[in-house]
């Protein structure tokens, strides 16, 4: 097992939170060694963890439900392993804040139906007390996020890659939250995921397809800058829902945002990444370089991601990062499911 000094000095040391991306096991096993309190899976995840260790699961899953058809048996399958997983992270729970959860995604193929993913919700809540449902950052997906918040549900909005999105997410948690204790329910845990590597990833399409006048050092700072706009209005409204930074692709995505309490959503790729960094430091607070953010706001694309009113609530499911994620998760992660 591998001893991370980095992750290990951020979790002891930082208001930053470690949960692992990634449902296999013995990968858990090495991250928890190494700081994390929590688990983030999707369906691509579990169906990932379910070929990876296919021997395990035979041994560890009761017997399949041979009449289970479509998307009733892509959920067992993700009940059997997000309920696993719950329960082997559930002691983690009596440590606070942020401890011993595992999320578990709502079927990616109906991100504009909220009454569906309403239902799901509640039945995935049903699995663990410590369970964390996602749900994508739609104008349906919010609906759907704020109502399981006003019944006490843990929540992560997915999907996400803007700044706009994001506080969307965490004005949604706040009326949520306010709605159930208003009704002597306890609030659940909020969190509002930014996937940066993600939108790294578009962005770099928009600059090679329109000859922006920017470079891959500038792309690689596009998440980075809109999670720090992000955690900057965030802690001046004071929300209760947190950031969460997922999608990594470098270290980078890790170290920039060192200090901040967010729960940080990390690889065992991205973790690996961490094993050569020797500088120890928070950066949170330290500003994106101002040329680098003129040269992006030259593609109009950034700009609708870094800039609080960039996009309204309607254009969220029509922006380019989010569609093509909605449509790698119905694809390469719920469809395959129904075949296992």
């Amino acid at each position: 097992m591998t001893e991370n000094n980095y992750l290990k000095w951020m979790t002891a040391n930082t208001p930053s939170m470690y949960w692992n991306d990634s449902a296999v096991v013995s990968e858990i096993e090495e991250a928890m060694a190494n700081g994390a309190t929590g688990v983030t899976t999707n369906p691509f995840l579990v169906n990932a963890s379910l070929r990876a260790e296919n021997t395990f699961w035979k041994e560890t899953l009761p017997a399949s439900d041979g009449s289970l058809k479509g998307d009733e048996k892509a959920e067992a399958l993700l009940k059997g392993v997000t309920g696993y997983l719950a329960e082997k992270l559930s002691p983690l729970r009596k440590n606070g804040f942020g401890q011993g959860y595992v999320c578990a995604q709502t079927n990616p193929s109906h991100p504009g139906e909220a009454e569906y993913m309403i239902a799901h919700a509640k039945a995935y809540a049903a699995w663990a007390p410590n369970i964390v449902i996602k749900l994508p950052a739609t104008r349906a997906g919010l609906k759907a996020y704020e109502e399981c918040a006003a019944l006490g549900l843990n929540v992560a909005a997915t999907v996400s890659f803007t700044v706009p999105q994001t506080l969307a997410i965490g004005e949604a948690f706040q009326r949520g939250a306010s709605r159930a204790r208003a009704n002597g329910i306890q609030s659940g845990l909020g969190i509002a995921v930014l996937m940066a590597g993600r939108l790294d990833d578009y962005l770099r399409d928009v600059m090679l397809d329109t000859k922006a006048s920017c470079g891959e050092d500038d792309i690689i700072c596009s998440g980075i800058a809109c999670l720090k706009r992000s955690y900057e209005i965030f802690c001046e409204r004071g929300y209760e829902c947190v950031l969460m930074p997922a999608a990594g692709r470098g270290p980078y995505h890790v170290t920039e945002l060192a200090g901040a309490k967010m729960i940080m959503s990390i690889t065992p790729k991205s973790a690996s990444q961490l094993l050569n960094v020797t500088k120890l430091e928070e950066r949170i607070h330290v500003p994106v370089d101002a040329h680098t953010l003129k040269r992006l706001q030259t593609m109009p694309e950034f700009v609708k991601a870094y800039e609080p009113r960039g996009l309204t609530v309607d254009e969220f499911i029509s922006y380019g990062a989010t569609n093509r994620t909605l449509t790698q998760f119905a694809e390469a992660g719920w469809k395959p499911l129904l075949s296992l």
